[in-house]
């Protein structure tokens, strides 16, 4: 039999080196990877609507700060689309709320340059299809109708294809004209 060598049995274990500095490289290699995830948006969550240049929340907004449509979308009661609020409505309250926040800097330098933001459209009718909001509003139809549950969303999506189907079904619904004139001048 042969003597136990304690020594050699304790170098077996190391004779690859310490362990922490491959887990520090892993460590390294995993936390670039998850930034470049982040970088480009690659994670992005499935049911959220297209990124918009300044990340605007409609469900801090209209759900928890419980502020109309109307207030930001002035044009809907009097014109055929409801309208990007200008920027100067943004800054009705981001003057003295929340001011330092990144994106609101952003967008404090786009009023200052007189740049407007170009935002990702999210709904639309083609263009053969003569629509407008007024008339809609006027008749006390919802927002939430056509466009879904917008207060609890934080990036818009789409809810419904506006495709002649939709509308004919709203209109028999609500017991109003599907003549075709209405909608194709």
């Amino acid at each position: 039999m042969r003597p136990r060598d304690d020594a050699a049995e304790t170098n077996k274990g190391r004779a690859r080196g310490p362990l922490w500095p491959t887990l520090a490289a892993l460590a390294v290699i995993l936390l670039a990877f998850v930034a470049v995830l982040v970088l480009f948006n690659l994670p992005y969550p499935a049911g959220l609507g297209p990124r918009q240049p300044i990340p605007f929340s409609h469900r801090v907004h209209a759900h928890t700060k419980r502020i109309s449509c109307l207030m930001c979308h002035t044009e809907v009661a009097r014109s055929s689309r409801a309208g990007i609020p200008p920027l100067e409505t943004c800054l009705l309250c981001h003057q003295r709320i929340i001011r330092t926040f990144p994106y609101i800097e952003k967008l404090r330098q786009y009023f200052r340059e007189n740049r407007p933001v170009v935002w990702q459209r999210v709904n639309w009718v083609p263009e053969f299809v003569y629509f407008t909001h007024s008339m809609h509003i006027r008749r006390g139809i919802d927002c939430s109708i056509c466009h879904g549950d917008v207060e609890r969303m934080d990036r818009v999506v789409t809810a419904h294809k506006f495709e002649m189907g939709f509308c004919i079904g709203c209109h028999k619904r609500n017991k109003a004209t599907h003549d075709c004139f209405t909608c194709h001048r």
